[in-house]
Order: structure tokens, then C-alpha cells, then sequence
């Protein structure tokens, strides 16, 4: 696993399409796809083995991931399950190195994202890991709504610090990933978390999956950096947002504005700046199907 200092980033193809409401064709999903693996990016969120009716997007997971061309890169893939049989469908396949599961600390949300309570939701998880472990994968665990919720739910920092302390003990995770599901952290609530949290839990690594307006992203990511993180999740031009949650939310953080803002800093990357332009080329042919 990584630690703590060193960067990754992950672009999220699958974040990106998920919540839209017309079905991009496969041979697109791969042509962009493609085009994302050149660019040098640590990890790409490609797909997820869910529902189809839930998620009627990535009903072609399988096959994207069969025609993808991944021979010559070093980027790893991660999908996201939320079942046992979604698990042990990914596990299949050796193109994918992560199970991504979301787990909410809003019980209004567990419910809505994947139809079971948070207790559930946690029981399932010896599951996932035991399907992840025997498959050689590693599992990311989203920490959903992670800086707050829409319903009225019980949200504070130490609800926050039990549950992934709860999961620590019992699961030993490697990576959880801060998940601003519906756009409504600040730098204050940032700083304080990635900190505490980094100092509390120097085995895990802590990523940030930000839901943002574009004009508050860089100032987000200077706080999540200062505060020690360096993992983070992205999508080109910011497409995306949680389909599960509400209609009006911000977008996923911006590759663009991530990568800006390392050139700004100074920050080693591992980014192909052609491939790069590229890919973010392709964005609206892809999504707009042109």
C-alpha cells in the first residue's frame, strides 16, 4: 500500500457517468477509457458490478473491462460493489486490483445507496473483505457523507472518528476515502478531519472523494493537502455526482483543477500533460454523445 506521503490520484470514469440519465455506449466508454489509461493517473474508477436497475450506466462493466487496453500502463483499476455477488463478480477479473464499497455514516443514505441499514452494511463487509482477500484484491472503503448530510441524520466529528475507528478494529482497512457526498464541506471541516484523523490512524491511508462547486476546489484541495492527505478522486471537467443523493449536486472535483494546482505548488506528479489534453479533449464528444 502507499502511505500517507506519497500522491495518488484517481480519475473516475465511473463517477463521472453514473448519474446520467442516457446510456453512453460501450465502444465510447472504452474509447475514453483509453485514452485515460495514457495519462499516468495512479488509479482509474472504471465501473461498478451493482444493479442494473439502479444503475443502469454501468450494465456494461464486464465488457469495458475486456476491451480496455492495459498491457502497457502502470495505472491500476477499481470498481465498486455493494453486494456479495457484485464482489465475487469482480474478483473475476485480474484487470482490477480494488473493491470499492461505500459505507455511509448517514442511515438515511446506506439505505437509499445501497438498500441496507448501516449495521448491515457493516456485517456485509466481513464479506466483501473475505470475497477480496481470497481474490488477491484490495478494498477502498467510500466513508459516505463523511462532512455532513441533507436528511437531518446525526453528523459531528466524533461520529465520524467512532465509525472508522469501528472499522479499524474490525476490519484493519488500508485505504478509506473521505467521501463529501453532497458537496457541503468547507476547509475548516477538511482540515480538522484529514488532521485528526491522519495523526489517529497512521496505518490508513485517507483519500478525499470531494463533491464540489469549481469556484471552491483548489481552495479545497490546498486544505486537504496541508492537512496531510494525498489521495484524491477526480473526474475530467468535473462531471459526476452521486445519483443516490439529490438532483441539484455539485460536481465531482475537477482533474483540471487538480492538476493546476500541482503545477502551481511544485507538486512531482506522474501526470503525461499531452495525454492529459487529450483525454479532456474527448470529454464532450464522449459524454454528449457526438
Amino acid at each position: 500500500m502507499r502511505t500517507n506521503s506519497e500522491l495518488c490520484i484517481i480519475e473516475c470514469p465511473r463517477d463521472a457517468m453514473q448519474g446520467l440519465n442516457y446510456f453512453i455506449p460501450t465502444e465510447s466508454k472504452v474509447f475514453y477509457i483509453d485514452l485515460l489509461l495514457k495519462c499516468g493517473f495512479d488509479v482509474l474508477d472504471v465501473g461498478s458490478f451493482v444493479s442494473r436497475r439502479a444503475i443502469p450506466q454501468m450494465r456494461d462493466t464486464a465488457e469495458v473491462l475486456n476491451r480496455i487496453e492495459i498491457s502497457s500502463c502502470s495505472t491500476e483499476l477499481l470498481t465498486i460493489v455493494a453486494n456479495i455477488r457484485g464482489a465475487e463478480s469482480a474478483v473475476q477479473f485480474d484487470q482490477i486490483s480494488y473493491l470499492g464499497y461505500p459505507f455511509s455514516i448517514s442511515e438515511t443514505f446506506q439505505k437509499r445507496n445501497t438498500n441496507k441499514s448501516i449495521e448491515e452494511s457493516y456485517r456485509l463487509l466481513d464479506e466483501i473483505y473475505s470475497i477480496a482477500n481470497r481474490g488477491n484484491k484490495e478494498v477502498v472503503l467510500y466513508l459516505s457523507m463523511a462532512f455532513g448530510n441533507p436528511y437531518g441524520d446525526e453528523w459531528n466529528n466524533e461520529l465520524v472518528h467512532y465509525w472508522i475507528d469501528q472499522l479499524h478494529q474490525r476490519f484493519d482497512p488500508s485505504i478509506i476515502s473521505l467521501s463529501d457526498t453532497i458537496g457541503c464541506a468547507d476547509k475548516e471541516r477538511i482540515s480538522v478531519l484529514f488532521g485528526e484523523l491522519i495523526h489517529s490512524f497512521d496505518s490508513v491511508e485517507f483519500g478525499a472523494h470531494l463533491h464540489v462547486r469549481p469556484e471552491e476546489a483548489k481552495l479545497l484541495l490546498d486544505a486537504a493537502y496541508k492537512a496531510g492527505c494525498r489521495r484524491f478522486d477526480t473526474a475530467m471537467r468535473g462531471y459526476g455526482g452521486c445519483p443516490m443523493a439529490n438532483d441539484d449536486l455539485t460536481g465531482n472535483m475537477p482533474s483540471e483543477q487538480l492538476l493546476e494546482w500541482l503545477i502551481q505548488n511544485n507538486i512531482v506528479n506522474n501526470i503525461n500533460v499531452s495525454s492529459f489534453e487529450m483525454a479532456i479533449d474527448s470529454v464532450n464528444k464522449v459524454f454528449n454523445n457526438l
